[in-house]
């Protein structure tokens, strides 16, 4: 039998190589600004080693056999982030390396906490319910920059939508693979012939539904376009059939043309996204934020004006938040933005195949839409800062400024982790059995 040491070797000596090269960006990145070695490199070092370090033992303890890229992508994004943060509001870094510390604290926690997953299968209502409280509860704060996401007290600000999301996911997927049948195959019949029975959809449709609405009054489109792409590729994951993908798509184009007419927040960005250049009429000051953007991004080219050698983009409204893939390829250039692109297609990659290779449906949908989060809402903002989509506003996954996503973020790594190394015990043990021949792929039991 081949045991977890092998994945876990590479996962180590992936973790050191990123966070050597996260420590190198910054070095860079002050050598060009301040023409000095940080005085702090040491310690730096110490405290970014150290940290993978931990996530790496508590991997090597809980989840011995787990897939050994996910983690060392996601603290390498996790580093470019921190360098460009620091680069530009070193203040705001202080308390993004904290937010790090914790959210590897979090992800360890969730692996302690979860030891098998089918247990969030049997409490898919009760996260239900918790989902769409910490939904709902920022309607009862005052809106922040147009939107009411935040939960604030004093100067504290907590985004709740982001494990509302993880909630929602885990729901969604354990409520598709208790009806995969009843929504995959015909059977009400109308006139004469079979079709699916829609009534089990129903429920589902309720609370995506319910979710949505309180979405429009929040006014976040970026979470409403993830929330409904994870509802849609679910529903096809789980039944296989293209007339789902058909009708979400109508109802997507059906429901964006309205929420452009009678929300004002899409409204704007809508009219952003059409005619990015207009200023007399544009009452979204984020227009400017888009084009200095773009400015920018011609600025940095091909190879980029250097880390820590562009002054022009510290005028660039939330450059380390909404904004930070425009810093990258501004001071990278179109060749980190695309190293930072093939992260998150290497990120997507490995959750699918985790995906693959769960152990029941449940794990496989769960997995799959976790994945789904990560690479359509990195998608979206990339997206967005390019002018292939109208701006949303979600942050970049890992990279971005913000507590709450890089809290919420880990734990759904932690989350997919736990999948993976249930599905390569699985396959061990079926190995091991006779069950499956080597190289042969095991069956995903319903």
């Amino acid at each position: 039998m081949i045991g977890p040491k092998p994945k876990r070797r590479t996962e180590l000596g992936l973790l050191v190589f990123g966070a050597l090269l996260s420590v190198s960006l910054y070095v860079i990145a002050e050598l060009g600004a301040k023409s000095k070695i940080p005085p702090h490199i040491g310690p730096f070092l110490g405290i970014v080693l150290g940290l993978s370090l931990i996530a790496h033992m508590a991997n090597r303890w809980l989840i011995p056999q787990a897939n050994a890229v996910i983690l060392p992508l996601a603290t390498l994004l996790n580093g470019i982030g921190y360098v460009v943060i620091a680069r530009w509001n070193p203040q705001a870094a202080k308390g993004q390396a904290g937010w790090a510390a914790i959210g590897i604290g979090l992800y360890i926690l969730t692996l302690l906490a979860v030891r098998f997953t089918r247990d969030l299968e049997r409490y898919r209502y009760l996260l239900l319910l918790v989902g769409g409280l910490l939904l709902v509860a920022p309607l009862f704060f005052s809106p922040i920059q147009g939107a009411k996401l935040w939960i604030h007290f004093g100067g504290l600000e907590f985004q709740p939508v982001e494990f509302s999301k993880i909630l929602l996911c885990i729901f969604f997927a354990s409520y598709f693979a208790a009806n995969k049948e009843m929504l995959s195959i015909p059977s009400a019949r109308l006139g004469n012939r079979l079709v699916i029975d829609p009534r089990p959809l129903l429920p589902i449709l309720v609370a995506w539904g319910a979710a949505m609405a309180v979405i429009g009054l929040e006014d976040d489109i970026g979470f409403a376009a993830l929330l409904f792409m994870l509802f849609i590729g679910l529903l096809w994951v789980t039944t296989g059939r293209v007339g789902y993908l058909v009708l979400g798509f109508a109802l997507f184009i059906g429901g964006a043309v309205l929420a452009a007419h009678f929300f004002g927040q899409v409204h704007i960005r809508v009219s952003e996204w059409l005619d990015p250049w207009q200023t007399g009429t544009n009452v979204n000051s984020k227009g400017v934020q888009l084009r200095e953007g773009w400015f920018g991004l011609g600025t940095g080219g091909i190879g980029g004006t250097g880390l820590g050698r562009d002054i022009a983009a510290g005028s660039i409204p939330e450059l380390t938040s909404d904004m930070i893939f425009a810093a990258i390829g501004i001071e990278m250039g179109m060749i980190g933005a695309i190293a930072v692109v093939f992260a998150f297609i290497l990120l997507v990659g490995s959750g699918l195949r985790v995906a693959q290779n769960a152990r029941s449906d449940f794990s496989r949908l769960m997995a799959t839409g976790l994945t789904i989060i990560i690479g359509f809402q990195a998608f979206f903002i990339m997206a967005g800062v390019v002018r292939l989509l109208p701006f949303t506003g979600v942050t970049l996954p890992f990279v971005a400024y913000g507590g709450s996503s890089l809290l919420a973020n880990y734990v759904l790594i932690a989350l997919l982790m736990r999948i993976s190394d249930e599905g390569a015990q699985k396959a061990q043990a079926d190995l091991a059995s006779g069950v499956i021949q080597p190289g042969e792929r095991p069956m995903v039991p319903a």
